[in-house]
């Protein structure tokens, strides 16, 4: 039985200094039950604890990790990098060649512009659209996250579509007002959405893969539905792809479904492990950007070359190796085993890519108000026994898991086999 004293007494701590005993809500462990697990270091596809326990990881600091835990890659460019500045507040090559990189994978995009966090490049790409096209309103849909900025922190109430009601206290209704929130996969809520504000609909935001509340995987169809309707009233799509970026392909999810949205929005991988954000479109939609535009967007660590190196060096060390090949490979045959050893158990994995989420219902659903709530009850259950076993999942029924580079073939069959026991 693995003991967490360690970690008990440095969450006692944690709780008389930061809000929750956490600086991001998710860390808490409310959801799964128990005490928080403090991690002492990471090396490759292990999380080793306060405590001295080990873990397989499947978290992998929700996505960025696509390499595992310090990559000697990665840690290089990082320690060479910072022996020349941690920071500058001006322009450097990192800058360059990280955007020539992603450019040259992602030939959508002619022009991009590096932010912070994925919060930040889906507030500013929104900003953008609604500068270049003129207009107010966009469309999200429930089940899709976007950040915690104020407009996009907006769930659906009932019927097919209705106004966006804000999920956070905090956010005043007023600055939702323009956010339309209608279901995922359900083309005549968005039909109903474009026949009533059209004209005043600046453009439709959603992850197309979307991977925050469970993975609630979409239909090609479906997103050329969105592609069509947009293109048909002038309205951007935006493709919010901070999580699937570099996961499901090297060209993300635009590669993978083909279909190519207006703008695009980046996080997690493009920085490989430390804080960035991405967002980039056509040169005529960014040239609208400050300063060769009139809509403003600033950040001091915007590009910080720290970061920036460590994004070239994920996605140089995927390509040479041809890493995106070898990471389907082993997520399906993980998932294929885990759907072998649970057959007949109403519990199935959606996957896509490098990304999987086990779902505790027979039937993946695609849309937020088809998930059985009470899968989330019976999932903190699973959390515990998984981590007692050596096992690190998300600490969330609604957070999606991935494996990384370093994940070996045994580890996966192990891991399929010991989860497949909790289940049963």
């Amino acid at each position: 039985m693995a003991e967490h004293n360690k970690s008990r007494a440095l969450y006692d701590r944690a709780v008389k200094l930061m809000a929750g005993g956490v600086n991001s809500p998710v860390r808490a462990f409310k959801a799964v039950g128990g005490t928080p697990i403090y991690i002492d270091r990471g090396e490759g596809a292990f999380l080793y604890d306060v405590d001295g326990n080990k873990y397989l990881d499947f978290c992998c600091s929700w996505g960025p990790l696509i390499l595992g835990h310090s990559h000697p890659d990665v840690i290089s460019a990082i320690n060479k990098t910072a022996a020349r500045g941690t920071s500058f507040g001006t322009v450097h090559e990192n800058e360059v060649l990280l955007a020539e990189k992603i450019i040259a994978l992602c030939p959508h995009i002619e022009r991009i512009r590096f932010v912070s966090s994925g919060t930040e490049a889906v507030m500013s790409a929104v900003r953008l659209a609604r500068g270049f096209t003129g207009r107010d309103k966009i469309v999200k849909f429930s089940g899709c996250y976007h950040g915690h900025s104020d407009y996009l922190l907006a769930s659906a109430g009932s019927g097919l579509a209705t106004f966006g009601i804000p999920s956070s206290a905090g956010v005043p209704e007023d600055f939702t007002k323009h956010t339309l929130v209608a279901p995922l996969d359900d083309t005549e809520a968005v039909q109903n959405l474009f026949d009533q504000y059209g004209a005043d609909i600046a453009a439709v935001v959603i992850e197309p893969v979307p991977a925050n509340n469970g993975l609630l995987l979409q239909s090609r169809e479906y997103l050329s539905f969105l592609r069509e309707i947009t293109n048909s009233n002038g309205s951007l799509l935006i493709f919010d792809e901070v999580i699937s970026g570099f996961r499901v392909a090297p060209g993300g999810a635009v590669e993978h479904y083909g279909i190519t949205p207006d703008m695009c929005t980046y996080g997690k991988v493009v920085g490989g492990g430390l804080p960035v954000g991405a967002f980039g479109a056509s040169e005529e939609i960014m040239s609208r950007l400050a300063p060769d535009g009139p809509v403003y967007q600033a950040g001091t660590l915007s590009g910080n070359p720290l970061a920036l190196a460590c994004g070239l060096a994920t996605l140089d060390y995927l390509q040479k190796t041809d890493g995106w090949a070898g990471l389907e490979s082993h997520t399906k045959a993980f998932v294929q085993q885990f759907r072998e050893r649970t057959s007949g158990l109403p519990v199935n994995v959606a996957t896509i890519g490098s990304i999987f989420w086990i779902s505790l219902q027979k039937e993946p659903p695609s849309r937020a108000e088809d998930i059985d709530a009470g899968g989330a009850q019976k999932y903190a259950g699973i959390f515990g026994r998984a981590l007692q076993a050596g096992i690190y999942l998300a600490p969330s029924a609604y957070e999606v898991g991935f494996v990384s580079t370093a994940h070996e073939e045994q580890d996966l069959t192990r891991a399929a086999e010991t989860l497949a026991q909790i289940l049963g």
